[in-house]
């Protein structure tokens, strides 16, 4: 009978643990989830892989996160939400660009900090956006350059080119003669 409560005791210890961690994890999530903070939008011409959840930063620094993306059905814009963090002001003229954590990776925001006196407000838009950067269609067309967009490069001729020695050298192979003293 013994062997039964002590299982049946480390069996509470092991739930409460794991209610205590779950506890604790949700308490993190919370605070970073931007409690306490502002939100802004920001207009993208192409969202790329952003999710919900994906992190704003400034200077490497995590100040936010993307609560949610929408597309503006009069421009057909992506509209990112973003919840930053109360202690952080951003100027007027702050750009926001997505991009990627490498080839893989995933997307997120970075903030440039603009030079404007007045910073962003509750509900306010960052106006300059860059979106993302489709990296496989860049690779794409570098590998199969479209066969009507590849045209030769122009070529100098030597009369073009000023000098009076490549004027006289192709003035002469032109007319079958090379200039005297040329020998």
């Amino acid at each position: 009978m013994r062997t039964h409560w002590g299982e049946t005791a480390m069996g509470f210890i092991v739930l409460a643990l794991a209610g205590l961690f779950l506890v604790y994890s949700l308490g993190v999530a919370k605070a970073g989830s931007g409690v306490g903070g502002y939100e802004l939008t920001a207009k993208f011409g192409d969202a790329g892989g952003l999710a919900p959840g994906a992190k704003v930063s400034v200077s490497g620094v995590k100040v936010g996160t993307v609560s949610s993306i929408s597309l503006d059905s009069k421009s057909y814009l992506a509209v990112a939400h973003l919840v930053i963090g109360g202690d952080v002001k951003l100027p007027s003229d702050s750009t926001a660009k997505i991009t990627s954590d490498g080839l893989l990776g995933g997307q997120h925001i970075v903030i440039t900090p603009g030079g404007a006196e007045d910073n962003l407000k509750a509900g306010d838009e960052i106006a300059n956006t860059q979106g993302a950067v489709d990296l496989f269609g860049l690779i794409g067309s570098f590998l199969r350059p479209q066969s009507g967009d590849a045209k030769p490069a122009p070529t100098a001729s030597p009369i073009a080119s000023g000098s009076p020695a490549a004027k006289a050298t192709a003035g002469a192979s032109a007319l079958g003669a090379y200039p005297a003293g040329a020998d």
